[in-house]
């Protein structure tokens, strides 16, 4: 259901989990002190899970040519409500200028004020290896087979089938997870 507050809308969905008033309102509270950084109707995707202990909330923030997204998991979904906002302000901060070039149209998503401030550029990101090889055509399953043989958690390769790259990660539980480019 679409919820506004403030200038922000909400779409709050609960899986395995009621959307009580209470949560709702600590939803909108939380996440609301965001509205400082977006123009106005920006819309906020916010999913709520609960299996077992784990409370989950995912947000997700639609700009213009970018997702901001942050997941957080406790034992008590108001907490993982207070740790989501807090991380999603810091990637704001942390990443500004490659969120927001005012060359680019993902600037209208934003308040003015926001793309205005200059904030420490301590942590800008700096590459400090970079790698070749060469990427020779093998099955999803045999990259994970090599990957765990490199004692790595990703691995980059050409998929057979697709002549594609790809890539095949460790996932928690003892599975893997593939990425592959969209159609």
């Amino acid at each position: 259901m679409l919820r506004k507050r403030g200038r922000m809308k909400y779409v709050i969905v609960g899986k395995n989990v009621e959307v009580t008033p209470g949560l709702d309102e600590a939803i909108r509270d939380k996440i609301g002190r965001l509205d400082k950084y977006f123009s106005e109707d920006t819309i906020v995707n916010v999913t709520l899970n609960v299996d077992k202990d784990r409370h989950k909330i995912e947000v997700t923030i639609p700009v213009k040519g970018s997702l901001i997204r942050c997941e957080q998991v406790s034992n008590d979904m108001y907490v993982s409500i207070d740790l989501v906002e807090e991380i999603i302000e810091r990637q704001l901060k942390k990443y500004k200028n490659k969120i927001v070039d005012r060359h680019q149209q993902g600037a209208g998503n934003f308040k003015r004020e926001y793309i205005d401030h200059d904030y420490m550029d301590d942590e800008e990101i700096r590459i400090v290896r970079k790698k070749q090889f060469d990427m020779k055509p093998m099955y999803p399953e045999d990259a994970c087979v090599q990957m765990e043989l490199l004692g790595h958690d990703f691995f980059v390769f050409r998929n057979a089938e697709t002549e594609q790259i790809n890539v095949v990660y460790k996932r928690k539980g003892n599975t893997y997870g593939l990425i592959e480019p969209e159609e």
